[in-house]
């Protein structure tokens, strides 16, 4: 009696773990899902961005209308860092994601079409 007892738990037991099992699995799977997307829609827009050969003096207007609060106007820092060597410490890659991401903070995140972004980059490139 107590052998077709434990057989019942021990059913019961796998039941709940499978089906544990296999929602944590499906939450899994919509994450990373989730997160290919996104990393691919980032990927698309670096590589667009990337691609175009930005203007130095439309990318210093940018920067004087958005960033010199942080800054300052010759981008030697306030609140935010020097930027006169950024492209040397950062490639462009990582300025992008820094620019869209605001990574550190208190750096804000900036919606920037990639036009706009490649010409902020030429900017940054020329205050080396």
């Amino acid at each position: 009696m107590s052998t077709s007892s434990s057989t019942a738990v021990e059913r019961d037991f796998k039941r709940e773990f499978l089906k544990i099992f296999f929602i944590v699995f499906g939450v899994l799977v919509i994450c990373f899902s989730i997160f290919f997307v996104k990393n691919q829609e980032n990927n698309k827009y670096i590589i667009e961005t990337l691609a175009l050969n930005g203007s130095a003096e439309e990318g210093d207007a940018l920067f004087k209308i958005n960033c010199v609060g942080c800054h300052g106007i010759t981008a030697r820092g306030l609140v935010g860092p020097d930027l006169h060597s950024i492209t040397q410490r950062l490639n462009d890659k990582e300025i992008i994601r820094q620019v869209t991401g605001g990574q550190t903070p208190p750096m804000p995140s900036f919606e920037i079409d990639p036009v706009n972004m490649s010409n902020l980059l030429k900017y940054l490139h020329s205050l080396e």
